[in-house]
């Protein structure tokens, strides 16, 4: 199997350990537990404004279809006994949050008696429960409940209105769950959040700061569907945060759009495929707006509405990226990743009725965790493919380094060559000069190296070379710096030595040379070195240096080799030196 095989069963594999923790959380609604909606459970009444609560007993209610008008006036939606028994009196009523002016909720009792509980857009008091939802608790009588009314003024849309019947204990533990895990989601959003957006500062890529905006979007409309946001703000309840949570999640379906389809590079896919999947997320993101404000029984049809054009725009981002994909992109390939399990649930919302499932939150509880998933699956990966990117750099930099390195080093003996040599007594002399110290070049030139290589053979030569090149690094230290100048010559920058310890020291060179063991190469043929020794004090340039060593090196070979010789200069001597080379250039 192939490495894309391999990857692509991972993924199914993932897709369906998810589905299966997705069917093991929707689990349904407890037998304790009542749905209420139009038709069943609910009959239905419609009044003006304002017509007083004491008039419930004279509402005719109907177990039919809503009559068209009721979102500019008072509907009216009744317990129906034929399909309700409401023998318990420790019973909760949730609803869950929709646009409407006002809710009041009448619990009658069998004896004929109605307690009242209420809450208006801008103050649901302490009846707000995490997961958007509004709780009505029964009060404790010793008389069984008989029916339940709901009464709401300008409601938006029949068709979005939700509510539940339960035991007050069911309620509890539901409302808990409810609470821990929309905070648990919302915890790991922000964190998710700030870190792309630290990501996309730190390394400067244009779809992590996307990212960290979808992150900060889906953060924000998970804390306002939820209704965390009215522990600090009551009196944004009701219906400005329905439209803010509605606006907000087209935002986020926008922004994802956006996230996913610049990851890849351009280019790699169709410009329209392209093109049209940027179009559908902007679609999406506007028309978010007018939906956030429609207040009308057709805000359920332009929901619905709105639901294709997101189902068409994960499908064209989807099949943006599997082309991205098979095109070799990794971007690509996470985001597929990342988008498998919402596109599941949104996938599964559709087809499967859950909004009175998962503690009661639904499919917005679903569609919260599929992002939460989400934004922790694309952080993770973005942090993979850093890390990747950051090992590669560094081989790069330790090849790179290794590189120069070796263009400083001599092949064979390892010791620095010529270039590696000039880069390491620069700081030496600047050194030298900085505190006044004496500098001086030694140069060791092998005597009779050809006949060696002629007698011998190269490997012989070579053999020879690196022997001597061992002695001398042991010179190496913090006052002086040793190369391999080429051929046979050898060299060592020495600083503060000057006088009879420069000549000793360059004595004990020419010696540790001729003592170095060269039998397996040649036999008992002995090897010896002729030493040029420049001395300059103050301490000049190389160039300078250089010459004099060559000129002491070439002394020696005149004076029969095997032995050294020093050329010392003084700050005066090398002023008129300066002078008599200035004048010889004027007289050319």
């Amino acid at each position: 199997m192939t490495g894309a095989g391999r990857t692509l069963m991972k993924l199914y594999g993932r897709l369906a350990l998810a589905l299966l923790l997705l069917a093991a959380v929707v689990a349904p609604t407890p037998a304790s537990a009542e749905a209420l909606t139009v038709g069943h459970g609910l009959c239905n009444a419609a009044s003006p404004l304002g017509t007083p609560d004491t008039d419930l007993r004279a509402q005719r209610f109907s177990c039919g279809d809503v009559s068209a008008g009721y979102h500019r006036a008072s509907l009216w939606l009744q317990t129906d006994p034929a399909h309700i028994r409401l023998s318990r009196g420790d019973l909760v009523l949730m609803v869950h949050q929709s646009r409407f002016d006002r809710l009041a909720v009448a619990f009658t009792y069998a004896d004929g008696v109605t307690r009242w509980q209420q809450v208006r857009q801008g103050d649901y008091g302490s009846n707000w429960r995490a997961g958007g939802q509004i709780a009505f608790e029964a009060p404790e009588r010793g008389v069984p409940l008989a029916s339940v009314t709901m009464r709401f003024d300008r409601l938006a849309s029949i068709g979005l209105m939700r509510a539940r019947l339960l035991p007050k204990a069911d309620a509890v533990v539901q409302s808990t769950g409810m609470a821990v895990a929309v905070g648990a989601a919302l915890t790991l959003l922000l964190v998710s959040g700030i870190y792309s957006l630290s990501l996309a500062v730190a390394v400067r890529r244009q779809y992590l700061a996307w990212q960290a905006a979808w992150s900060a979007t889906m953060l924000l409309w998970g804390f306002i569907w939820s209704q965390a946001h009215l522990g600090l703000f009551p009196g944004l309840a009701g219906t400005v945060s329905a439209q803010l949570a509605t606006f907000l999640a087209c935002l986020a379906i926008a922004i994802a759009t956006f996230s996913a389809v610049l990851a890849v590079a351009r280019g790699l896919v169709s410009a329209r495929l392209r093109g049209v999947a940027l179009a559908l997320g902007t679609i999406v993101g506007i028309v978010g707006i007018p939906l956030a404000i429609i207040r009308s029984e057709s805000l359920a049809q332009w929901g619905n509405l709105l639901g294709l054009v997101v189902v068409a725009d994960l499908i064209a981002v989807a099949a943006y990226l599997g082309w991205a994909w098979r095109r070799g992109s990794v971007e690509a390939r996470d985001f597929l990743a990342a988008w498998c399990l919402p596109m599941a649930v949104l996938a599964f919302i559709h087809i499967v009725d859950v909004d009175d499932s998962v503690w009661g939150g639904g499919s917005k509880l679903l569609v919260l965790a599929a992002a939460t998933w989400q934004a922790l699956w694309l952080s993770a990966s973005a942090t993979r493919r850093l890390a990747q990117l950051r090992v590669e750099r560094d081989r790069a930099r330790a090849s790179e380094a290794l590189a120069q390195q070796l263009a400083r080093r001599d092949p064979l003996t390892g010791l620095p060559n010529r270039r590696g040599f000039v880069e390491s007594v620069t700081p030496l002399l600047e050194r030298a000069r900085a505190d006044a110290l004496p500098a001086a070049l030694l140069l060791v030139d092998i005597d009779r190296f050809k006949s060696i290589n002629d007698v011998h053979g190269h490997d012989a030569g070579d053999a020879v070379l690196c022997a001597v090149g061992r002695r001398i690094e042991r010179w190496e230290g913090p006052m002086c710096t040793v190369a391999r100048l080429g051929g046979e010559e050898f060299g060592l920058l020495v600083v503060g030595m000057d006088g009879i310890i420069l000549s000793r020291f360059a004595e004990s060179v020419r010696l540790g040379i001729a003592a170095c063991d060269h039998k397996e190469a040649i036999g008992d043929r002995s090897v010896t070195a002729s030493v040029g020794v420049a001395e300059v004090r103050p301490a000049t340039d190389f160039q300078q240096l250089y010459r004099l060593a060559d000129e002491a090196l070439y002394d020696a070979k005149r004076g029969g080799r095997d032995c050294v010789v020093v050329q010392r200069r003084t700050g005066a001597e090398q002023s008129l030196d300066d002078v008599s080379n200035r004048e010889a250039a004027l007289s050319r």
